[in-house]
């Protein structure tokens, strides 16, 4: 049986991923980061489906904290190590610039460190980003295209892309990266741009919400679904030679797009219930993100299943579900209602 380590277990991508590898008769042990406010929601079902029998194992660890680490992979010997922690929010690495770039540097670093002095060939997956290429112009982008990060998550995520690349050439290791451009669900977290829409439309679309105010509405995105970016991760590890790889639909749409499909789902006009505020643009913003995966599907055999519209009509659904069950605790008074879903 195979066994994969998994940071950022919690997160979207190691839901779907956890849930991907199980199916292919993995153990999985995933690390989340203790802190006051632990959410485990989204991998709950797999914690109470396999944890008994020992083939979903969680750990309380930190990508700052390199002595846990290797004690963990040391522990538990995995074949495969897929690094998908980080604090992927670009607005909120603006704020917090310090800590973005400490778990997105220093955190590939340990895991690279911990895997070249283990006596086990273990293989590397490193999470790297679409907001590297910085997004300047409206350019198809492969794994050949200039890099030019726009904030400080990009600017991290370049420093452990290259580390990689570093450490595989310097040491023989099976590391590669990913370059995954933007990959949604209904797991996404609710304070990103996609996911922000559809909590919204659903919410508006049963009362809940009158208004939604975002930022840049012409930025344009290459949107694919998580649950199929999460089997690129996968076949990277399973190639012959380790590489770099984009992961993408070769599609952009910009987030008035996304809007007006969100909000025609539920039969209603986005221009009545959106604004902008200039607290929602970048400093440095990212206008244009298109990647181009042709290496991914002649390589690997990879290509996107899940359209842009059927994305987008998949999270709107989920969320209103979601929120007809936020109605029934409002209307029981078991909540207080709140009329602009928070930023």
């Amino acid at each position: 049986m195979s066994k994969a380590f998994i940071t950022g277990v919690s997160g979207q991508d190691g839901y779907y991923l956890s849930k991907y590898l199980l199916d292919k008769g993995y153990e999985i042990h995933g690390t989340v980061r203790r802190s006051s406010s632990i959410n485990t929601s989204r991998i709950d079902s797999l914690i109470s489906e396999f944890s008994e029998t020992g083939k979903f194992n969680l750990y309380y660890s930190d990508l700052l904290d390199q002595s846990s680490l290797s004690n963990l992979i040391n522990l538990i010997e995995p074949d495969e190590v897929y690094n998908l922690a980080a604090q992927s929010h670009v607005a909120v690495s603006f704020k917090n610039p310090s800590y973005t770039s400490q778990v997105s540097t220093l955190g590939p670093l340990a895991l690279l460190e911990v895997i070249k002095n283990s006596k086990k060939k273990i293989k590397y997956y490193q999470a790297s980003s679409s907001e590297m290429y910085g997004g300047k112009d409206d350019k198809l982008l492969d794994e050949l295209s200039l890099f030019d990060p726009k904030s400080p998550y990009a600017a991290a995520k370049l420093f452990a892309h290259n580390l990689t690349k570093v450490y595989r050439d310097s040491y023989d290791m099976f590391a590669v990266n990913g370059i995954l451009f933007n990959h949604e669900s209904p797991l996404r977290g609710e304070t990103f741009v996609t996911r922000k829409i559809t909590r919204a439309v659903a919410r508006i679309s049963l009362g809940l919400q009158k208004k939604l105010t975002l930022g840049n509405l012409d930025a344009c995105r290459d949107w694919g679904f998580a649950g199929d970016y999460v089997e690129a991760m996968w076949l990277m590890l399973q190639h012959d030679k380790p590489d770099d790889w984009v992961i993408a639909t070769g599609e952009s749409f910009s987030v008035k797009q996304f809007l007006n499909i969100a909000f025609e789902i539920v039969g209603l006009d986005y221009e009545e219930y959106v604004l902008t505020s200039d607290k929602y643009f970048r400093p440095n913003e990212v206008n244009f993100l298109k990647g181009d995966a042709t290496k991914a599907k002649k390589e690997l055999g990879w290509e996107p299943k899940t359209s842009f519209n059927d994305l987008v009509k998949m999270m709107v659904e989920s969320d209103i579900e979601l929120s007809k069950r936020e109605k029934v605790l409002l209307d029981k008074n078991l909540i207080k209602p709140t009329w602009e879903y928070p930023s």
